[in-house]
């Protein structure tokens, strides 16, 4: 044997060295789970990724929280729009589950419409608005109740209502958040209520804000 030359390596299992056959095998072996452990780090290394990804999108988009809404003190805010109009303005009061996430008064000129609003949320965070036009037409309240067509109307506490009922989704126009509604005139108001939430709902509304309207019509009366 030259002396540059090493002797063939000994196997410890084996007790002597490896054939060139058992080289290559040994060597085909390592290599076969060399690359299935980069395979499995790899999917690791994704799956990290993916779900940092994800947090990020989690974090970042808006959601649809009504927690996150403001809590609107509509109370007052009904108490400074009563001061400048000679309406009775709405403002119904309802059961302390219930919240506002918005309420205003909106004063134009003519031949626009003014009107008073309040945005309620359910206990169950559906929605409901009630809005008070003064002075209104027939085009007014066709356009905030999204051309809904009339169903049927209703009596509760004495104030009789027009049904609006788009839940069956037979309506020919996309009414957004108009899926129930109940329209009626009282004086000069032309009172609206409309959204998303439970039949039981509206008609808790409505028994909050009997005495109201009908005080709109008793003003009217009074005074001619």
């Amino acid at each position: 044997m030259s002396p540059q030359q090493k002797p063939p390596r000994v196997v410890a299992e084996l007790g002597r060295p490896e054939t060139p056959e058992e080289t290559a095998a040994r060597k085909a072996e390592d290599s076969r789970k060399y690359r299935s452990r980069k395979t499995v780090s790899n999917l690791v290394y994704s799956l990290l990724a993916t779900l940092g990804l994800v947090l990020v999108i989690v974090l970042i988009v808006p959601r649809s929280d009504t927690s996150l809404l403001p809590d609107v003190d509509y109370h007052a805010a009904a108490a400074d729009a009563q001061e400048v109009r000679d309406e009775v303005i709405l403002d119904p009061e309802l059961p302390d589950d219930w919240t506002s996430n918005g309420a205003k008064l909106s004063i134009v000129d003519d031949p626009a419409i003014s009107d008073w609003y309040i945005g309620l949320i359910t206990p169950d965070e559906q929605f409901i608005g009630i809005r008070q036009g003064f002075d209104a037409n027939a085009t007014w309240q066709s356009q905030q109740l999204d051309d809904s067509l009339a169903d049927s109307t209703i009596t509760i506490d004495g104030v009789t209502w027009t049904v609006y009922d788009n839940r069956d989704g037979q309506s020919s126009s996309d009414n957004g958040n108009i899926e129930y509604a109940l329209a009626t005139e009282a004086g000069t108001s032309t009172i609206l209520i409309f959204g998303t939430a439970e039949t039981s709902d509206f008609r808790t509304v409505a028994e909050a804000v009997a005495g109201q309207v009908k005080a709109n019509a008793e003003q009217v009366k009074g005074n001619s």
